[in-house]
């Protein structure tokens, strides 16, 4: 028999990297090894998407002992840097995706995740408008559909039964609960939630929602994981995944 020990994942996200929090992270992330197989990161991972703030975001995510993979978040698009920030953490090491995919093997088991920003757009009970509010505001609106069709898209790319889907806008309203219930448009988009169920993913990690709740799951019935900072309280939450031999 193969090694079935299960996939543990490391994920938060929303960790503002800012120069009043350098290095608080750095010591727990470099223990990962000691805990968990691969680390995944959902978004605003600097304040304000500043230069200096992404060469200390950097610092913190040089030299880790386990594959990191993120997709960047609202925030870090403040500046207009977003491709400057992907540039500079793919130097350092990090996989980040926009769209697209990867594949990680781990102790002979593959996983795949498939990652995207995401937007709002707003769920059946708490609807959006694309077409009202500021042009940022529209544009969210906007991009939650759209991201969410890349991501069915990506995951359906991936050729492994263990599949991750990686967001920084949320997928489902059950992790908003505890965030005022007007912003929750705001906050994610259902469509989302419809390619992590159509792209038959394991699981489905996001951030954004600093006031939500931990855990929840799509109409179809996968895990959701709000892992913003915040929520979770402690610098990264552990999953256990089946491994599914290769």
């Amino acid at each position: 028999m193969g090694n079935i020990a299960p996939i543990r994942l490391a994920a938060t996200a929303d960790l503002h990297m800012r120069r009043a929090v350098a290095g608080k992270f750095r010591p727990d992330f470099l223990r990962l090894d000691r805990h968990a197989d691969l680390l995944l990161l959902a978004g605003d991972l600097t304040e304000g998407g500043t230069r200096a703030n992404t060469e200390l975001l950097c610092a913190e995510l040089a030299d880790l002992p386990v594959p990191v993979i993120a997709v960047l978040g609202n925030h870090d698009h403040d500046e207009h840097h977003g491709e400057w920030i992907t540039r500079r953490l793919n130097e350092t090491g990090v996989v980040v995706l926009d769209g697209d995919s990867t594949m990680v093997t781990i102790r002979g088991h593959q996983v795949g995740i498939a990652g995207v920003m995401g937007g709002s757009g707003g769920f059946p009970d708490h609807p959006g408008d694309p077409d009202s509010g500021s042009a940022e505001h529209r544009a969210r609106m906007r991009r939650g559909p759209v991201d969410a069709e890349r991501l069915r898209r990506a995951l359906d790319g991936l050729d492994c039964d263990t599949r991750i889907a990686l967001t920084h806008f949320s997928p489902v309203v059950d992790t908003l609960v505890g965030e005022p219930t007007s912003i929750y448009p705001g906050l994610g988009c259902h469509a989302m939630g419809e390619a992590v169920d159509a792209g038959r993913a394991t699981l489905a990690l996001h951030g954004h929602a600093h006031a939500g709740s931990e855990c929840g799951k799509t109409s179809g019935g996968v895990p959701v994981r709000n892992v913003s900072y915040p929520v979770l309280r402690r610098t990264y939450a552990l999953y256990d995944l089946p491994a599914v031999q290769v």
